[in-house]
């Protein structure tokens, strides 16, 4: 077995390369940074609290209940990073090539389906359950990670997605209130590598044992039809109006791995030790509050989603690759608005906005050098619905949504620890670019 020379620390890069493949992952997830469904990229996410979907485990598991029908739901998202810097003067670039930053696509599959399952028990009560899962590179990639130093700046909230799974479930405690609660499922891996090596990089005797345990995060949902609970559904001065409740409990990807060496003759047993910790596809606490209002043929939604970023702070300083960078981040409030038209029995239109202020705080991180900026967000799609389609038997929806993401500018200064690096910062720089959202599902209610 041939590896690179150990002043290099390649028993390390084995262990990283055996363990994930490599890509540009991010802090963050699908549901997050784009919207899981088409309805929830169209609306910016504004109405996705009060989206009956399988998207809905994610966003607001107790809306499983609001549709009685079941569904099998099979997706498509893909996002166009065009995310760029241009240089405000300082020393030459360092290992950067071209201004762009990361071009490198997001591309998940979707699967998702929701039953009743009150058929499986003596109640006649309904209980809803409801799963969704994302692989990235169109079903190619599951763990999309990586974890690095950057001397040329690298995007803090884009990359590849890491797998997305959610599955939860729902059902009606009072008139009009509806309760849900799901999990949030990532994956923590760990990495042991033992082996006898000489000088050049070779070894022998090695021993590889690579695991990864699922962690499991909690995401509560609760939403109230006024005019059900108040009124009982006649005619009430609350009629159209829902508000809704979600909780969603952090989670993160992270990574240990562990490599041991021993070179005869120049470090004997038990050998030199290197470990390494780090994380990556974090999400913080987020709490969401929305209403809405519902006509015959329209309805609009705002919701306001608190993330609380703050935390991941104390995250970094246990991230032996990150924890020189001294990141801090501040938490954030989302305004999200949101309104679809129903033109016809077949024809829906769904558009939405949202202004997302950055987490990341400070100029500089030393090595790390993240970039990210405040970013608006414009969607708009269409759902068309087949009630009697050829072949099948069941109603099928057809639905698109696209969203474009505006990225503002923001300065940085790019600092190294690099003994070559004379200065520092050796170089400003400003953020420039843009995210475009393609997202694609077809649906059959059963």
């Amino acid at each position: 077995m041939k590896m690179p020379s150990f002043r290099h620390a390649g028993l390390t890069s084995l262990a990283f390369i055996a363990l994930t493949p490599t890509a540009m992952a991010n802090m963050g997830n699908i549901g997050t940074n784009y919207g899981v469904l088409p309805g929830d990229v169209a609306s910016a996410q504004a109405l996705s609290l009060f989206n009956s979907d399988v998207s809905a485990t994610y966003y607001n598991p107790a809306y499983l209940a609001h549709d009685e029908r079941g569904e099998l739901t099979l997706g498509l998202l893909h996002a166009d990073h065009d995310l760029r810097i241009s240089s405000q003067g300082g020393a030459a670039p360092l290992g950067r090539s071209s201004d762009v930053i990361q071009d490198t696509p997001a591309q998940q599959t979707l699967i998702g389906m929701k039953t009743n399952l009150s058929s499986l028990t003596k109640s006649e009560h309904p209980i809803y359950f409801g799963f969704i899962a994302g692989v990235e590179k169109y079903g190619e990639e599951m763990l999309a990670f990586n974890s690095s130093t950057s001397n040329s700046g690298q995007y803090f909230s884009y990359g590849r997605q890491p797998l997305f799974l959610n599955l939860g479930g729902a059902t009606e405690v009072l008139r009009g209130i509806d309760v849900g609660l799901s999990a949030r499922v990532t994956l923590h891996a760990d990495a042991e590598l033992y082996a006898y090596t000489d000088l050049q990089g070779n070894t022998s005797l090695e021993n590889l044992n690579v695991s990864a345990k699922p962690s499991i995060r909690p995401i509560f949902g609760l939403n109230v039809n006024w005019a059900e609970t108040f009124c009982g559904g006649g005619d009430c001065l609350f009629d159209g109006i829902e508000t809704a409740l979600s909780f969603r409990g952090h989670s993160n990807t992270n990574t240990k791995v562990e490599a041991t060496t021993i070179i005869p003759g120049t470090i004997p047993s038990p050998g030199l030790n290197l470990a390494i910790a780090t994380l990556d596809a974090y999400q913080p606490d987020i709490t969401a509050l929305g209403i809405q209002y519902r006509s015959d043929r329209w309805r609009l939604g705002l919701t306001l989603e608190y993330q609380a970023w703050s935390d991941l702070s104390d995250e970094f300083e246990s991230d032996t690759i990150k924890d020189q960078a001294n990141l801090n981040f501040q938490d954030v409030l989302i305004p999200r608005l949101g309104g679809e038209f129903r033109v016809n029995d077949m024809l829906t239109l769904t558009g939405g906005v949202a202004f997302q202020e950055s987490p990341l705080e400070g100029k500089r991180s030393l090595d790390v050098n993240y970039l990210d900026a405040d970013r608006t967000l414009i969607g708009l799609g269409a759902t068309l619905e087949l009630r009697d389609p050829p072949v099948l038997a069941y109603p099928l929806s057809l639905s698109f949504g696209y969203q474009y993401q505006m990225i503002d500018e923001r300065d940085f200064e790019l600092t190294s620890t690099d003994p070559m690096v004379p200065v520092n910062p050796y170089e400003t720089v400003t953020t420039e670019g843009d995210v475009s959202v393609f997202s694609g599902s077809m649906t059959m209610k059963f």
